[in-house]
């Protein structure tokens, strides 16, 4: 017998007849002796419905009103499938995220988990056999007792820090896709599925564009050396074995891998913009007078190049931030003119940021060199290149964005055979 969590996303819940499905599979994994907890999303379109109300009432309202509303989808969503449960027989009970309770820090709207207490549903598992259906993407502010949630994505993140919060054995995401792939299979049709990938790997994936987990739910995964399991909600409970392995990817630690792919995947993101500050005074400062004030703005910067002219007394620098972020850092940058000194701002919002990842590149030399041989030969040019440890990535013009990641994916051997 083991002890699971189980999340379904939104179009997962989309309507009843989907939630009556996500029924099946849970009443499949209680039938089987399993302990089981459910964790849920809002129906789909339904946050995204919730906030534009906040918007329409007022543009700048309230953050903790704002959660007060938008937490509200979630709560549907659990008390619907305990609903359904029930009527099949299920001894279930919906919980909300102040009754367990989750504790988050006081950042309403993008709050994170301090602590859960999972005692009474770890009690509720052997007492009752009760199964737990948990809202999602939210908790409790212990300063104030307001709602508080997590941010866009949050359910992943409430299914795993649950998971190691009742010591769960494993931590299953259901999700509209049936794993976790090599690359976006709607741009390389020969993208293949991956049984498994290390935690430091899909946390790169997430990062750099890859939809499939939240970022900080694969970050608190590692932290709790929780194995997370991407799989389908669509395909049918009656068809799975609950003993078995199913279609999907497990993400664990990287000693469970018996040999580690050089490159395990390549992820892309269109969300980017490039800003260049022209002809800047060289001399120490001059970087933090420019990020330092998109810093207090809470805009992040992801890609740096910096370039020296021949004389030595002026500079160009170039970075990129968040799409959503251009208008502005542009204003910020711009705001702070006189005390940067520069003679002139470039921009562009059509550039695509690719990112090659794999633990395996730690001992291989040479893995980027052969990309930027690959991309010039399709005439691509690179705007600008960061690297690390497990990971490189280069930005290009977007018009180019399919051509790289289907050159990389081919590059690299990550085709289907």
């Amino acid at each position: 017998m083991s002890r699971l969590v189980m999340k379904f996303g939104g179009t997962s819940v989309a309507n009843i007849d989907r939630i009556r499905n996500v029924a099946r599979h849970v009443k499949r994994e209680v039938d089987a002796g399993h302990e089981v907890a459910v964790v849920v999303s809002a129906m789909a379109g339904k946050t995204n419905e919730l906030v534009a109300w906040c918007t329409e009432a007022s543009p700048l309202h309230d953050a903790r009103e704002y959660d007060a509303v938008v937490a509200s989808g979630e709560q549907v969503t659990s008390g619907l499938l305990a609903i359904v449960l029930q009527g099949m027989g299920i001894q279930a009970r919906s919980w909300q995220g102040w009754q367990i309770p989750i504790r988050t820090s006081n950042a309403h709207a993008s709050a994170r988990i301090l602590d859960i207490d999972g005692s009474e549903i770890i009690n509720r598992f052997k007492e009752r056999k009760e199964v737990a259906v948990i809202a999602g993407f939210q908790g409790i502010n212990p300063e104030n007792n307001r709602i508080s949630t997590l941010g866009r994505g949050g359910s992943d993140t409430s299914a795993v820090a649950i998971a190691a919060a009742v010591k769960a054995d494993r931590c299953d995401i259901y999700t509209d896709v049936d794993g976790v792939y090599t690359t976006d299979p709607r741009i390389v049709p020969k993208a293949r599925r991956l049984e498994k990938i290390a935690f430091e790997d899909m946390l790169e994936l997430a990062s750099q564009g890859a939809k499939v987990l939240q970022v900080r739910s694969v970050e608190l995964g590692m932290v709790h050396n929780m194995p997370i399991f991407v799989r389908s909600s669509f395909d049918k409970p009656e068809d799975i074995d609950p003993h078995g392995t199913p279609p999907g990817t497990l993400i664990c630690g990287e000693e469970e891998i018996m040999e580690n792919q050089v490159v395990t995947g390549i992820a892309f993101s269109k969300d980017e913009a490039q800003i260049s500050v022209r002809q800047i005074e060289d001399k120490p400062g001059v970087a933090a007078s420019i990020f330092g004030p998109l810093a207090e703005a809470n805009i992040n910067v992801d890609m740096i190049v910096q370039n020296v002219s021949e004389d030595g007394k002026t500079t160009d620098l170039t970075f990129t931030v968040p799409a959503t972020d251009y208008a502005r850092a542009r204003e910020t940058i711009t705001s702070a003119k006189a005390k940067i000194g520069y003679a002139r701002l470039d921009s562009a919002t059509d550039v695509t940021k690719v990112s090659v990842i794999g633990s395996g590149m730690r001992s291989h030399a040479g893995v980027a060199a052969k990309a930027f041989a690959a991309l010039a030969a399709r005439n691509i040019n690179i705007r600008a290149i960061t690297t690390s440890e497990i990971k490189f990535s280069v930005l290009i013009d977007a018009a180019y964005t399919e051509l790289a990641v289907r050159t990389l994916h081919t590059l690299y051997g990550l085709d289907q055979v």
